[in-house]
Formats: C-alpha cells, structure tokens, sequence
C-alpha cells in the first residue's frame, strides 16, 4: 500500500538520514518518479524533507525532524512502531505517554485530538472498533479468543483461536491465527467475526512452517492474471490502486493496467466497481463472469 510506503521512507530518514531515490525505488520495487511523487506527498503534509544533487546527493529530513533517542526507549521505540501503525484502530494503552514524549521533541501542544482515523466500515455497530481492541489485547498478552464466524456461504460457526497478526490487504481487515477446531492456520475477515470474546487461558507462540507461510501469503485462493482496459474517467481511482508503473496510456486515450489478483468475490465486485468504465480484455472467463453479472443485474431493474 502507498500508505505504508510512505510510512517506511519516513522512518528509514528517520534512521539512516539520507538515502538515494534509487535506493528507495530498488527498497520498493517501483520506478523512481514514483518515489519523487511520494516525496512530494510527505512535503505537502508537512514532513519536512529536502533534496540534493550530485554524487553526495539524496533525499534526507530537516535535522531539527530527528528524534532524540535518549528521550525513548528501545521498547517504547517498538511500542511506537506498533502504535503508529494500529493506533486508531487498536486504541493501544501505551500511546498516550508516547505521544506526549513525541510532544516534547516535535514541541507540539496537548492537544492532540486534531485527527481521527476509523477502520470500521460504514454500517457497522458502534462496537465494532472494540472488536478490534480485544484482538489487539489476545496478541499482545497471548490470549486464546472466542468469536462466531460467517464464511462465504452464510454458515456460522464457533471458534477458539491463536491469534498471531492483524492484515490489512486489499481495503480489507484479516486476522491470521492458529484455530483449534480446523487444528490449522486459518486467514478470517474482519466483517465476518462476530462475538469476540477472551478466553481466560493462554498459549505458546507456534512456529510456523515455510509451506503454512507461503499458503498465508496467497490465502489459499487461485491467483488471476488480469489485463484490464480503463476509462480516462476513472484515471484517479487507477492513480489509487496501482503503481503507476502499472498504469499504460494507450493511443485512443484509454489506459491498460495488467495486474495478478486473486480470484474471489472482491475480484469480481472490484471489476464492476467500475461500472461502464472499465474491460476485461483477459481472460476471457473473467469476461464471461462480468457479462453474466451485469446481465443479472440488468434484470432486477427491467420490469
């Protein structure tokens, strides 16, 4: 996500105190321009970085940006890492006196109350940030959870489960965990626990094959190449999603974007997220699935 990107080029300056846009593209595995768009990004919300040409050149932070380490210490420094990036969705409880440490290096005021982010997605209950607070408070004090869980299909079922990590893939919510009842590895969304609850025992870190590793990484779905045909129209969704090393302009002013994802529901809602702006050039089964959707929908309008 570019949103990570430019939380990991901050915290490198943070550390390293300068590096080459080229360093950070190869970091990355996106083009140069890409990193001087992110820059430019981190500039306008008031990170306070600079640049230099030559062969002792590169991209660095203003000095008075650096943080006085005697100030923290190496675990709140790892407290911090986590905080920043769980704090609105976790409400983990050592953020206050590190934020009011931060304050003091950055002079900020105490009021610190001027952003809120919110993760739950619209329609939820008003207990739905709390959900992600009690898994929090399982991984941290290695805690077995109880929740309800809704698959694909509809069916509820009771689980107790290891959790081990919280993912945020695809505008979506995951926790990885070790369930009992499967006596497996298993990847839940967010939306579809339900219920969750502590369980007074606790458990051991469980040390996870490579094969159960990559069988994480891929989710266990087939993956899709897609070579996708966009609209102008559209071209800032695009700028959204993909790198823009994805993103190629063709002659009559439409744009390609060849991409692997897995081959799911989202796959499909993503593609007819776009409406009449977007073609499925390859493959032709994909094609076929969205023609036979917007037909079906076509009909529920017809009278």
């Amino acid at each position: 996500m570019k949103l990570n990107r430019l939380f990991e080029i901050t915290t490198i300056l943070l550390n390293q105190g300068s590096v080459t846009a080229k360093e950070l593209a190869e970091r990355f595995k996106v083009s140069t321009r890409t990193i001087y768009r992110d820059v430019d990004v981190l500039s306008s919300a008031g990170v306070p970085l600079y640049m230099n040409k030559g062969n002792r050149g590169g991209i660095y932070l203003a000095e008075n940006y650096a943080l006085n380490r005697t100030l923290i210490s190496s675990t709140e420094s790892e407290r911090l890492l986590l905080a920043v990036k769980t704090l609105a969705v976790t409400q983990y409880p050592e953020v206050d006196s590190i934020i009011e440490k931060l304050g003091a290096v950055f002079k900020n005021t105490a009021d610190n109350d001027w952003i809120e982010i919110d993760f739950s997605y619209w329609g939820s209950s008003p207990n739905e940030r709390n959900k992600f607070g009690t898994i929090k408070q399982a991984m941290l004090e290695r805690q077995v959870i109880h929740f309800e869980y809704i698959n694909v299909n509809g069916n509820r079922t009771s689980r107790y489960v290891e959790p081990e990590k919280l993912l945020f893939k695809g505008s979506s919510w995951y926790l990885i965990g070790y369930c009992r009842q499967r006596q497996d590895y298993r990847i839940f969304r967010i939306s579809r626990v339900k219920n969750v609850t502590l369980i007074a025992e606790k458990f051991l870190p469980r040390v996870m094959s490579e094969a159960e590793k990559e069988k994480m990484k891929g989710f266990s779905r087939p993956l899709v190449e897609l070579k996708l045909r966009f609209s102008a129209k559209v071209l800032n969704r695009l700028y959204d999603d993909f790198d823009d090393s994805f993103i190629v302009k063709n002659d009559d002013g439409s744009f390609t974007v060849e991409v692997v994802f897995p081959e799911d529901e989202w796959v499909y809602g993503y593609i007819l997220s776009f409406g009449a702006f977007v073609e499925v050039v390859e493959p032709e089964h994909i094609r076929e699935i969205i023609v036979a959707r917007m037909r079906a929908a076509l009909q529920v309008y017809e009278l």
